[in-house]
């Protein structure tokens, strides 16, 4: 944890480079701080993973809309500082990187950020290795 899924109308592909817009989210929340100074996300724990939908159906289908959907799921814990800050710099990130398709076309972006229990958790991992030198 944390992982990013990203859903967007497969529309965009056309007109956003999608790949460099998991890096920029990425890069987001692996600078987000919490309170006391202290990075959020785990290096290696950190994950942006984004979707196109084969079929979508936005508004009223008489446009090229395009729509986004950023769910941002993470384990219990965090203030809600942390929370608010992390869904306003995610919001920021994507606005800023999809500008252009923003002045182009009409486009929706959502985030949504969940925080739960787990009922199983199991993990297995060659990543935070690699992070977690001392």
């Amino acid at each position: 944890m944390p992982h990013l899924v990203v859903l967007y109308t497969a529309n965009l592909d056309r007109e956003a480079d999608m790949s460099g817009l998991c890096r920029s989210l990425c890069d987001t929340m692996l600078a987000q701080r919490d309170e006391s100074g202290k990075q959020v996300f785990p290096t290696g724990g950190t994950r942006v993973l984004a979707y196109p939908a084969a079929h979508s159906a936005v508004a009223d289908g008489k446009g090229d809309y395009g729509f986004v959907y950023m769910n941002l799921r993470m384990a219990k814990g965090r203030s809600p500082v942390v929370h608010q800050q992390m869904g306003e710099a995610l919001k920021a990130t994507a606005g800023t990187y999809l500008a252009a398709v923003l002045t182009s076309k009409p486009l929706g972006i959502t985030v949504q950020i969940d925080e739960g229990h787990e009922v199983f958790d199991g993990k297995h991992s060659t990543l935070h290795p690699l992070f977690n030198k001392a």
